[in-house]
C-alpha cells in the first residue's frame, strides 16, 4: 500500500501557502487527506485554504485558536492536533510538509519509491534549497538528516519515536530522526528529489543573526559535543552571512553551555548523538563531515 496522509501547521502564511498548494494538488499520487491546521493566523492563510478544500476533497482546514504565549512548541501542538484528524484514515505513511515549500509533481511518488525499495528506512524526504534573491542556495546538512518540513514518516517509525516531541526550544525535528537512528531505523535525504524553501531557514518573524544565535542554543540543547559543534560552524563559515554567521551561531552554544540549562533530551539519546558525531568528526579528517 501507498497511502500517506500530509499535516501543515501554518500562521500567516498567505504569502507563501498557495504555492505549496499548487505542489501538492499536482502531485501523481495525492494524500488521503492532508490536514491544514491554521494556528491562529490573521494573514488570509484561511481564506486561501477554504478556496482550494472546496474544490479538493482531500484538504481539510483545521483552525486551531493561539496561544497568548507561544513558543517553539506550539508547532508541534498544532502538528498533533492534526494527527487527531487522521487517526480514522487508512494511511501507511504520514508526512509533515511546511507552508512554504514547493517541489515537482513526482515528489511524492519517488519518496514512496525509496521506502518500498528499503523497509527500514523510517524517515525520507529530499534535499532543501532556500530560494531566496532568485537563486537556489544550497543548505549544508548531513546525508541522513532529513529537513523537518518535509519529513515523511514510515507510519511504524512515527508511532515507535512517539512523533513530534513538543519542546520550547523547538528542533523536535532532530529529535525524532535521531531517536528514530537510535531505534535502528534509517534515515535519508535524497539529492535528485529537489525541494525550494522560499525563505532562508530559521528566519520565520526574526533575523539571520537571531536565527544563527538560536541554531547554536539548539545544538547545545540537543546534545552536541562541543568539538563536534566548533568542527560544524568552521564548516559554515562560507554559510550567510559569511563569517559572522558561524561566530554568532558559536556564541549561542557557549552562551548557553555558560548558563547549563537542563536538557529536555533523556541520556541515552544525547550518548547516540555524540557516538555518531565522533563517527562524523573523524569523517571530516578525510573532507567528508555532513556526506
Amino acid at each position: 500500500m501507498q497511502k500517506f496522509v500530509l499535516i501543515t501547521p501554518a500562521r500567516n502564511e498567505a504569502v507563501y501557502i498557495e504555492q505549496t498548494i499548487q505542489s501538492v494538488i499536482k502531485q501523481t499520487i495525492l494524500p488521503e487527506k492532508w490536514i491544514i491546521v491554521s494556528d491562529g493566523s490573521t494573514d488570509g492563510t484561511d481564506e486561501i485554504v477554504r478556496q482550494y478544500q472546496a474544490r479538493y476533497s482531500f484538504i481539510e482546514l483545521l483552525r486551531r485558536k493561539s496561544s497568548e504565549k507561544r513558543n517553539f512548541a506550539s508547532k508541534v501542538y498544532a502538528f498533533k492536533d492534526g494527527e487527531g484528524r487522521v487517526a480514522g484514515v487508512e494511511h501507511d505513511f504520514i508526512g509533515n510538509l511546511d507552508a512554504d515549500l514547493t517541489f515537482a509533481p513526482f515528489y511524492y511518488e519517488k519518496v514512496l519509491e525509496k521506502f518500498i525499495a528499503n523497509p527500514r528506512l523510517g524517515i525520507a524526504g529530499g534535499e532543501v534549497f532556500d530560494f531566496y534573491d532568485n537563486k537556489a542556495h544550497k543548505r549544508y546538512s548531513s546525508y541522513n538528516s532529513v529537513a523537518g518540513g518535509v519529513q515523511f514518516f514510515r507510519r511504524s517509525c512515527f508511532e515507535e519515536v512517539g512523533g513530534y516531541i513538543p519542546i520550547s526550544f523547538g528542533n523536535e525535528d532532530a529529535i525524532a530522526e535521531i531517536t528514530a537512528r537510535m531505534k535502528g531505523w534509517e534515515t535519508r535525504s535524497f539529492t535528485e528529489l529537489k525541494v525550494l524553501h522560499h525563505r532562508r531557514t530559521g528566519t520565520e518573524g526574526r533575523s539571520i543573526l537571531k536565527a544563527r544565535f538560536k541554531q547554536g542554543r539548539i545544538e547545545y540543547m540537543l546534545g552536541y559535543h562541543p568539538l563536534f559543534h566548533i568542527a560544524r560552524a568552521m564548516q559554515r563559515l562560507w554559510e550567510e552571512p559569511f563569517v559572522l554567521g558561524s561566530l554568532v551561531r558559536t556564541c549561542g552554544f557557549f552562551w548557553t553551555c555558560l548558563q547549563r540549562p537542563k536538557r529536555k533530551v533523556p541520556e541515552k539519546f544525547v550518548k547516540f548523538l555524540r557516538q555518531e558525531e565522533f563517527k562524523k568528526l573523524i569523517a571530516l579528517l578525510g573532507g567528508n563531515l555532513g556526506k
